[in-house]
């Protein structure tokens, strides 16, 4: 039986090597982003969002935390905060499954399989039961505001390259070189 930490190594490689984008948080396995799109055929189609997953130090036996980071509306995730009301990432997760199976199978199926009746987003869960059309219309606005390609991540990569010329150009003006030059004999 493999240690948590050598299976949370596994899935993470193996998600890693599959179609989905996948953007690390400091160093550690713990903390990363998925770029995760909207099933085809949906009204989500088109749509990219980036997903914060978090691992605990108990997975598999403890479900990820996962959230989406820029906006979607529907009636399971919190369109403040981004977290999901997914019954079997939250209450009904089996070491049995892995993190390919939240981005291809979980997260897809919420989307395309909206559950009114346990709303985070009442707002959501309120007018897709009231005005199908509506809905639609609204779910569809937002992947064109918050959910494209675009709108996950160049700001970010921009603040990372700018932080990455400043330590760079700190360590060759800091002087090291000439204090480490006059060691004691």
């Amino acid at each position: 039986m493999s240690s948590p930490s050598k299976r949370r190594e596994m899935d993470l490689m193996k998600l890693m090597m599959s179609d989905y984008k996948v953007d690390m948080i400091n160093d550690g396995m713990q903390e990363f982003f998925v770029h995760f799109h909207g099933p085809k055929d949906s009204i989500y189609q088109g749509g990219v969002w980036k997903v914060r997953v978090e691992l605990t130090e108990a997975y598999p036996y403890k479900s990820p935390s996962i959230g989406f980071t820029n906006k979607i509306y529907h009636p399971n995730v919190d369109e403040m905060s981004g977290s999901v009301c997914l019954d079997v990432i939250n209450q009904t997760w089996s070491p049995m499954f892995d993190l390919v199976n939240i981005f291809e199978v979980f997260l897809p199926q919420l989307l395309l399989y909206p559950n009114p009746s346990d709303p985070l987003n009442g707002e959501a869960a309120s007018l897709m039961m009231r005005d199908k059309n509506a809905y639609e219309n609204k779910v569809k606005e937002y992947c064109e505001r918050y959910a494209k390609p675009e709108d996950i991540s160049p700001e970010e990569e921009e603040e990372e390259e700018s932080d990455e010329e400043l330590s760079d150009a700190e360590g060759y003006d800091s002087g090291d070189e000439a204090i480490m030059g006059h060691a004691d004999p």
